[in-house]
């Protein structure tokens, strides 16, 4: 097995809450509130609710569903439907310079491992800091096949990481249970998104079911090939695997920090667009039927986000015609507005006539670095507005206040919670370093009204 994978497995297995800085423990906690209020704003959506119910007819116990009622399932079901709910609506955080959904993905796992196995809440946000870490490394070690959708890839064996250290196995243990989930791995399509294909949010899903189940096969003796993640990603679900860089900085630079979040409900590479367009519409004010067209250029992975006619819900999320559509009609892109009504809004939907959205490679030659996107809005009457960006708000070089984000949070709690919830649920995530156990958040979370 590789020397730099056992370092990461070393790492995730060692870190210690206490040894993490205090700018990097107070932006893990951010990203701990953001997650868990995506992830209950995704529970109300319809195809969830029926997932959930379905499963409720085989229903475990040992871990919380973070949904209304708070119904329990094993923790490797409950990890699974967490990790659902929260890809469902397109808001999670995630990984800026790599692809990948990283809190989203390892977090549902270590929080019902944890609440079952009553882990401390330091013992949580170590294991969440370090699988983060983990992630990012292997994502910026391999090079993912073109048509494979990075959910329940490398953000996968990170969750195996970060899940085998909230069951306290050391450097060892850690590293069996990241070999053991190479098999588990996953290869969801990208077509999965334009054609509004939910399935693509079981992958997901999928990562914190590895993260409840990879240590328990880890503890029961099952082994695992020595070099299954090197041959995995490189050979496997990966098109290549460079393991060279995967330990510059390690325990100095976090990756966490390195992250972005996201206020519009849409897919990221087409946000530095809607930044763009947001200060166009802020320039001419135009209503929807005076704009003559909205043309685009960004970066060849954003520009593929170019259909007009999204089939349903999902699929909306990935259009970059639908979202500028609805930031004009309703002033907004966030979770509230680009809705399942959306769809059907009849001003919206001959808007998006007249979007068009191309590539540009001057662009596309800084992309990841950077992310660039420029917008020119044309008005019937003659008037212009052209506005360009290099990157979008929401990264780590263009940080949100946080007071926007824990409002973000307010706003998607609020689907579960009645508002005195919401606010005991921030105060007790903003103190979750002192929680004796997971088990004990999830007690607070039973003595709240739903609303």
């Amino acid at each position: 097995m590789g020397q730099q994978i056992e370092a990461l497995a070393k790492f995730a297995a060692e870190t210690r809450w206490e040894t993490v800085p205090a700018p990097v423990q107070r932006h893990t906690k951010l990203v701990l509130l953001d997650t868990i209020g995506v992830m209950l704003a995704g529970s109300v959506r319809p195809e969830v609710a029926q997932v959930r119910e379905r499963m409720a007819a085989t229903a475990g116990t040992g871990a919380t569903v973070y949904a209304r009622g708070w119904p329990t399932q094993d923790p490797r079901t409950a990890a699974l439907l967490n990790g659902i709910a929260g890809r469902a609506i397109e808001l999670c955080e995630g990984l800026r310079l790599v692809t990948g959904q990283a809190a989203m993905q390892i977090l549902p796992g270590i929080l019902s491992v944890g609440e079952h196995a009553r882990a401390s809440g330091k013992t949580l946000l170590a294991a969440l800091v370090s699988g983060y870490d983990v992630a990012a490394r292997l994502g910026m070690g391999f090079t993912p096949r073109p048509l494979a959708h990075q959910n329940g890839q490398a953000m996968l064996l990170a969750a195996a990481a970060a899940g085998a250290r909230m069951r306290g196995l050391d450097a060892a243990g850690v590293s069996r249970a990241m070999r053991i989930s190479a098999v588990l791995m996953m290869t969801p399509s990208y077509m999965n998104t334009g054609a509004g294909a939910t399935a693509l949010n079981i992958a997901g899903g999928m990562s914190g079911f590895a993260g409840a189940l990879a240590p328990d096969l880890a503890l029961a003796g099952i082994e695992a090939q020595e070099n299954a993640i090197e041959e995995a990603l490189g050979q496997l679900v990966g098109d290549g695997f460079k393991p060279d860089n995967l330990l510059d900085e390690l325990g100095t630079r976090w990756e966490i920090t390195r992250n972005y979040f996201r206020l519009y409900a849409c897919c990221n590479p087409i946000h530095p667009a809607l930044d763009v367009l947001k200060a166009a519409l802020a320039e001419l004010k135009p209503r929807a039927a005076e704009i003559e067209r909205i043309e685009f250029a960004t970066y060849r992975f954003a520009s593929v986000m170019r259909g007009a006619n999204p089939p349903n819900y999902f699929a909306s999320k990935y259009s970059l015609p639908h979202a500028a559509a609805v930031m004009v009609v309703r002033g907004r892109a966030q979770h509230a507005d680009i809705d399942d009504s959306a769809l059907l809004d009849p001003v919206i939907t001959a808007l998006r006539q007249r979007v068009s959205v191309v590539e540009d490679p001057a662009m596309s030659a800084v992309a990841p670095r950077l992310r660039p996107a420029r917008v020119t809005v044309t008005l019937k009457d003659g008037r212009t507005a052209t506005h360009a960006c290099e990157s979008h708000e929401g990264d780590f070089n263009q940080p949100y206040a946080e007071s926007v984000l824990r409002e973000k949070y307010r706003e998607l709690a609020a689907h579960v919670l009645d508002a005195k919830g919401v606010a005991h649920v921030e105060q007790a995530i903003d103190r979750c370093d002192e929680w004796t156990s997971v088990a004990d958040f999830t007690a607070l979370l039973r003595k709240q009204n739903t609303s």
